[in-house]
């Protein structure tokens, strides 16, 4: 069935918390090229429609082999429109509370379960993927310093200097990864320990649904007596006040019994300024470290390393090629794969180059749209204000050299051309001047920060 199809995809884009909550109580149907999504109630198909309708509808045009040409959303009370109680996963703080005691009967049952364990332990650690962690996440020049961080965190829980740990950056890099990891850790080592994974959206529910159901104080005590908060998306809580100062309270209370939080946001700190000015201050009390944009080793890394843990043999060469077409983030670099995968198993053939080009042509088509050769000059020549004519022309002044190199590098890493093609496209120069350039931007990078943090901002610009 399409919608299963979809529902098996939508899982891997999308937060645990945000498929259960959101798109798993979807009731789908399929009439002639329209595809229907029936929702319980009209916030729920607003919020579908504002936050992911666009890559709902993507997915099923795709997946349908363009039989389905739109999608709609419908508000419908039709049975199976919501889940069922029993069937709502376990997460944020009603993963917590202690389940209601079963009816005890007057046979003797056999014991099925030794020793007894921890049911509200064994509920906290559904709310982690048990797949982010340290082992499976991999690293390079642009996240190194926040793994590194987060594994000092976790040996130094609560301690000042990493407390709060903010972690930030574009959607898609890790950041989750990199907090649960912290989670499913402190859980191997101290099985009894509180740990609560939440979105800041379901912060904001959960205290809604502790006002109306009359369990504030309940709500308050499962918060403040953590071990260790995670809550992704911080910058979420903008404009729920009651959430806010209550958020505001569990955090310093965590903070005075020195257990640690982790937080994420797509900002750092200081630019979440529809935040409360106070919390924002708090937030920078610990340490705020950035995740970048993977360069092109790590997401050659990350593609291969996915590979291999799903059973796929995906040759080096075809890694390099997706990796050169998929920059943004790691998401969309797994979602690529899935997808050059699907291709090759529908097609019953191994994984090569044709096969990549076949199913990433639309992405190789809005790539050429957006980022060439051409396109990256004329961003570094605004950037570093310099004529685009000497940019690329002949003249090897240190002014013009810098960033004639820092743009050769930016093109190989962000468009598909070969090293000649490059050096064409700089005044006919040979492609040995367009590896060295590129050799040099790598050495200039680790040497120089100011150069490397040159490097990013135009990444950053390249990339929005």
């Amino acid at each position: 069935m399409l919608w299963t199809q979809c529902l098996a995809r939508l899982r891997e884009e999308l937060s645990d918390n945000v498929f259960a909550m959101w798109i798993r109580p979807l009731v789908a149907e399929e009439r002639e090229n329209t595809l229907f999504l029936y929702a319980p109630n009209p916030y729920w198909t607003r919020y579908i429609k504002e936050h992911h309708f666009e890559l709902i509808s993507i997915l099923a045009e795709q997946l349908s082999e363009g039989r389905v040409q739109k999608v709609e959303i419908i508000v419908d009370s039709r049975p199976g429109a919501i889940l069922k109680a029993s069937e709502q996963p376990a997460t944020t703080t009603s993963a917590l509370e202690k389940p209601s005691q079963p009816k005890v009967s007057s046979q003797p049952k056999e014991k099925k379960e030794s020793p007894p364990i921890n049911k509200s332990t064994s509920a906290k650690k559904r709310q982690l993927n048990p797949l982010f962690t340290f082992s499976s996440f991999v690293e390079g020049r642009s996240n190194q310093m926040a793994a590194e961080t987060c594994r000092k965190a976790l040996t130094h829980l609560g301690e000042s200097q990493h407390n709060p740990l903010f972690l930030y950056g574009p959607t898609g890099l890790g950041k989750t990864h990199l907090m649960q990891a912290v989670g499913n850790a402190l859980l191997h080592v101290k099985p009894n320990a509180r740990v609560m994974y939440m979105t800041a959206e379901s912060f904001v529910q959960d205290f809604v649904s502790s006002l109306q159901k009359g369990k504030v104080e309940e709500f308050k005590k499962n918060c403040r007596s953590l071990d260790l908060l995670l809550v992704d998306d911080i910058h979420l809580l903008a404009g729920k006040e009651a959430s806010l100062v209550e958020f505001f309270y569990t955090f310093n209370a965590l903070l005075d019994e020195s257990k640690q939080i982790i937080l994420t946001s797509d900002r750092y700190p200081k630019e979440l300024t529809e935040l409360d000015p106070r919390l924002v201050s708090r937030f920078s009390w610990g340490l705020s470290v950035g995740v970048e944009p993977p360069d092109i080793e790590t997401r050659i890394e990350i593609l291969l390393k996915k590979a291999e843990s799903t059973g796929v043999d995906l040759p080096r060469n075809c890694a390099l090629f997706i990796a050169q077409q998929v920059v943004a983030n790691v998401r969309e670099l797994e979602g690529a794969l899935n997808k050059v995968v699907a291709i090759a198993r529908f097609k019953g053939s191994l994984i090569d180059l044709d096969v990549v080009r076949e199913s990433l042509k639309d992405v190789l088509a809005i790539r050429a749209r957006t980022i060439s050769t051409e396109n990256i000059q004329r961003v570094v020549s605004e950037y570093f204000r310099v004529p685009l004519k000497e940019l690329i022309g002949p003249k090897r002044t240190r002014i013009y050299a810098r960033p004639r190199q820092l743009a050769m590098g930016l093109s190989r890493e962000l468009t598909g051309d070969s090293f000649p093609e490059i050096g064409m496209a700089f005044g006919g120069r040979d492609h040995s001047t367009v590896m060295h350039a590129c050799e040099k931007v790598l050495s200039l990078r680790e040497a120089d920060p100011i150069f490397d943090e040159d490097y990013k901002n135009l990444l950053r610009l390249l990339q929005s």
